[in-house]
């Protein structure tokens, strides 16, 4: 068992709490910093995405530092030691404002907190042929093609909206010996489905460099060898992968990405196909539809398919 020791307090006041905390011995812990820190935050950089919810990202309201300390005997002093130590900053003049300080314990079992959540994601049946399975279950007997998967800290599992609607368009236009694009990539479950459905090669890109290990995995977890690349670039800015990939073409593009990345995407992507190249685009919500749909217009592609589930909207594309 562990004790999660949590002491609220303001955004000025994190820092002392972390100073009262290491004084005491304990030099680890977690800072939640509030959700008007988080909606803060998700507005600077607003260029990432479109729509997050603080209230689902973060639960916590106030800003607090939270101990995680074994519960054993030993370990009791040093628990106990805490609470005189908060109280005793109450009382000090220190020129801001500190909040209530209030404390909170809360017993946890032992386990993985990481790997909570994987309890919950299960073998999903996704379309007429694919069946997304966690690499932690078994698939058991099926006629559709397993994509095995471990998202890690990389976006796509293959339960959001965005993800199961390009699996959809993917399923439906791949074609045996396509040549595969996929931008922001995450954990590559698109480009990987593509090749399980019959594409001879892709190449995954991502800004984010933990998508090289985790895309690789997921790649040799399903059999996938020399015939799926991965590169760490941003696509939006390195000019001599466009350059590369303009002289290389693609059958088909896939971008799950945000409307904002989708936008100033789109007209590269048209250089980026071949002549009856497929480009499919999610991550997109209903706000911002129109905005995309006269992106591609004006870059010269006619929308073939479009799915909606629940805010989310994904677009297959041809140039003409």
């Amino acid at each position: 068992m562990w004790k999660k020791i949590s002491i609220y307090t303001t955004i000025e006041g994190l820092d002392i709490v972390l100073g009262r905390l290491d004084a005491l011995g304990i030099t680890q812990a977690e800072i939640d910093e509030g959700i008007e820190a988080i909606d803060s935050y998700l507005h600077d950089a607003a260029e990432f995405w479109d729509y997050a919810d603080p209230e689902e990202i973060n639960g916590d309201k106030t800003p607090c530092v939270a101990a995680y300390i074994a519960d054993l005997p030993e370990n009791k002093s040093l628990i106990d030691s805490i609470f005189p130590a908060i109280e005793e900053l109450k009382g000090m003049d220190i020129g801001i404002d500190m909040g209530s300080l209030e404390i909170k314990v809360h017993n946890l079992k032992e386990e993985d907190w990481a790997n909570n959540w994987k309890a919950y994601y299960k073998p999903l049946c996704i379309g007429e042929k694919l069946l997304v399975c966690p690499s932690w279950e078994n698939a058991g007997d099926t006629d559709r093609k397993v994509l095995k998967l471990d998202p890690g800290m990389a976006f796509g599992t293959g339960t959001h909206n965005t993800t199961r609607l390009c699996l959809e368009m993917v399923e439906k236009y791949v074609c045996d010996d396509m040549s595969i694009l996929d931008l922001g990539c995450g954990s590559g479950i698109l480009s990987i489905a593509a090749v399980l459905l019959g594409a001879s090669h892709a190449l995954a890109v991502d800004i984010d460099p933990i998508v090289d290990s985790i895309a690789r995995d997921n790649a040799d977890m399903n059999g996938l060898g020399d015939e799926y690349k991965i590169l760490v670039a941003n696509i939006l800015e390195d000019t001599n992968l466009q350059e590369s990939i303009r002289q290389t073409h693609y059958d088909m593009v896939t971008a799950n990405i945000v409307a904002s990345v989708i936008i100033p995407l789109t007209p590269l992507v048209r250089d980026f196909l071949t002549p009856d190249g497929i480009y499919i685009a999610s991550g997109i919500i209903l706000d911002r539809l129109e905005e995309v749909k006269q992106a591609f217009e004006a870059s010269g592609f006619e929308i073939i398919d479009e799915r909606i589930s629940g805010e989310w909207v994904a677009l297959s594309a041809k140039a003409i």
